[in-house]
């Protein structure tokens, strides 16, 4: 898909923005995980590491694979560079003391770990401050996708669900949510949801 920036200075100036945030909360994150942890790592390790922190920044969620309502498959940068789904990999746990292994893939391990919770942390703040969405208080609404606010899902999976009823309370007032996974219902509230593709923003 060819865009004519020309054309759509608006759209540039947004989406320029919008990648300008995420280089600075890498970095950050990065220039933070190497003062503590950089002594730790030689250059294959570092390499490795790099390689380990793409993969997390280009899974992260931007919409959902199809318009099929029972598809909770996220839509990622890495899917649009790479034309395919990527094989998502669930590491094993890893502990703290990983850091002073003398095998060096189980301190890339620790450390990546450490990169994804405190990089996901800011990517699901970044999302949840989106000003089209902020405007207005706007309810939860049925058929919306959300991003599953959950600290022990490990890296780099991504749970979606879709909206399938809302509980508003005596203000009307939606303070929670029945939700529909690829493998299961759930009841959540609101607050441990994050919009990332409104219902009225969905092609059908």
């Amino acid at each position: 898909m060819n865009i004519d920036w020309k054309l759509n200075p608006l759209m540039a100036s947004h989406m320029g923005s919008v990648w300008e945030c995420q280089i600075r909360t890498i970095r950050k994150v990065l220039s933070a995980l190497f003062y503590d942890q950089g002594t730790r790592l030689d250059d294959e390790s570092f390499r490795t590491l790099l390689c380990e922190v793409e993969y997390i920044v280009n899974s992260r969620p931007i919409t959902t694979s199809s318009d099929d309502p029972d598809d909770m498959e996220p839509q990622s940068p890495s899917q649009i560079l790479h034309m395919k789904s990527p094989k998502r990999l669930i590491p094993g746990p890893s502990q703290p003391e990983y850091v002073y292994s003398r095998k060096r893939w189980r301190r890339v391990q620790y450390l990546s770990d450490l990169f994804w919770s405190r990089w996901k942390r800011k990517y699901i703040v970044s999302l949840q401050q989106r000003p089209k969405w902020n405007k207005q208080q706007r309810n939860t609404r049925e058929g919306d996708i959300v991003l599953l606010k959950d600290k022990n899902t490990p890296r780099p999976h991504w749970p979606l669900a879709r909206v399938t009823e809302v509980l508003p309370d005596s203000r009307s007032v939606v303070r929670s949510v029945k939700l529909r996974t690829q493998s299961s219902e759930l009841h959540r509230p609101v607050s441990k949801l994050v919009l990332l593709l409104p219902e009225e923003d969905q092609v059908l």
